[in-house]
């Protein structure tokens, strides 16, 4: 339950992140690679059986 909800809050942070703004134009994809990053590590993780 807990790790569905970790999922979940990470995937909306990644829509979230992704620069749509023209102030965050400038800004490129780092937020958005961060968060993808992360979400690929809770996901692998997840799938490895360790959470």
């Amino acid at each position: 339950m807990l790790v569905g909800i970790l999922i979940l809050i990470l995937i909306l942070a990644l829509v979230g992140a992704v620069p749509t703004w023209p102030h965050s134009k400038s800004w490129g994809y780092y937020p958005t690679g961060g968060i993808g990053l992360a979400l690929a590590v809770v996901l692998i993780l997840v799938f490895v059986g360790v959470i």
